[in-house]
C-alpha cells in the first residue's frame, strides 16, 4: 500500500457494496478517494475496471468505513477498522446491534447501524440508521451521506430497526413473490411468455411510482382502482377471503422476530 489515506473504505464488495459504490462515484464522489476491501480477486478487478476504484486484499485505513459483510463478520470487521484507527464506521449487516457494534469499536471509534434495500442496486433504496450513544450529529450526516447516493434515508429509533428490516429490508422479497405470482398466473390463464413478463414487470413499476409520486394514501389509491361489482372488486374479494391483511402482518412480525434473533 502506498500512503494514500482513502476517503472512504468500503469493506465487502458484494451487490450491496458495489451499489454504493456505484452511486457514490455517479454523484461525484472522486473514484480514487474510494478504497474496497474485497478477498475475491475477479471481484477486485471488475471494481477496479468499471469505477475506477482502489482495491484492497486487507482492510486498510481510512476516514471513515462502511462495513457491507455478512452479519457473523459484522463485529470483528468493526474491531479491525477501528484497530487501523478509522474515527467512523457504518454497518449495513442485518440484525446486528449497534451496542454490538460500538463494543467492537471500542471508546474511538463512533458506530452507526444501517438497514439498506436491494432497490439500492437501481438507485431507488431506501434506508434507515441509528447511531450509538458516541455518535455525534456530524457521524450521522456522514452516515447519510453515503446512503443518500443510493436512495432515501430515514433516521429511527433503534427500537424500531428490526421493524424496519422486516417491511423494508426485506420487502422487496415479498414484492418479487407476488410478481413471480402474478406471471404464473398470468401464463395459466394463457398469456404468451414474453407479454405476461413485460406486463408484470410495467404493473410494478408504474404502480409504484404512482405510490412515490401520489400524496394519497395506499387505501384511496386501491379505492381510485376498485369499481364497484367490477374486475378488480373481484380480485381483491379473493385476497380479502384469504386473509391478506392478516397474512402481510404476520410475514412482517416472522421478520422482525428473526431479525431479533440475528441480533443476539
Amino acid at each position: 500500500m502506498t500512503s494514500h489515506t482513502p476517503r472512504l473504505v468500503i469493506i465487502g464488495g458484494g451487490n450491496m457494496g458495489t451499489a454504493i459504490v456505484s452511486g457514490l462515484v455517479a454523484n461525484g464522489w472522486e473514484a480514487s478517494s474510494i478504497t474496497v476491501v474485497e478477498l475475491d480477486a475477479d471481484k477486485r478487478s471488475s471494481l477496479e475496471t468499471t469505477f475506477r476504484v482502489r482495491t484492497s486484499a486487507t482492510v486498510v485505513a481510512g476516514e471513515g468505513a462502511l462495513i457491507a459483510v455478512k452479519p457473523g463478520d459484522a463485529a470483528a470487521v468493526c474491531a479491525s477498522a477501528a484497530a487501523l484507527g478509522i474515527p467512523r464506521v457504518l454497518s449495513i449487516a442485518a440484525g446486528i446491534s449497534v451496542a454490538t457494534l460500538q463494543d467492537a469499536a471500542g471508546t474511538t471509534t463512533a458506530a452507526v447501524r444501517a438497514m439498506p434495500n436491494t432497490p439500492a442496486l437501481v438507485g431507488e433504496g431506501v434506508s434507515a440508521i441509528c447511531g450509538s450513544a458516541q455518535c455525534t450529529e456530524a457521524d450521522l450526516a456522514w452516515a447519510e451521506s453515503l446512503l443518500s447516493a443510493v436512495g432515501i434515508v430515514v433516521r429511527v429509533d433503534e427500537s424500531h430497526m428490526d421493524a424496519v428490516t422486516a417491511v423494508a429490508g426485506s420487502g422487496p422479497g415479498y414484492l418479487f413473490l407476488i410478481a413471480e405470482s402474478l406471471l404464473d398466473a398470468a401464463l395459466a390463464e394463457g398469456l404468451p411468455g414474453d407479454i405476461a413478463d413485460a406486463l408484470v414487470r410495467q404493473l410494478f413499476k408504474g404502480a409504484g411510482a404512482l405510490l412515490a409520486e401520489s400524496t394519497e394514501s395506499p387505501a384511496t389509491l386501491r379505492e381510485r382502482v376498485t369499481s364497484p361489482n367490477g374486475t378488480t372488486a373481484a380480485g381483491l374479494g379473493v385476497l380479502e377471503a384469504a386473509g391478506i391483511r392478516e397474512t402481510m402482518h404476520n410475514v412482517v412480525k416472522a421478520a422482525a422476530a428473526r431479525s431479533v434473533e440475528m441480533g443476539k
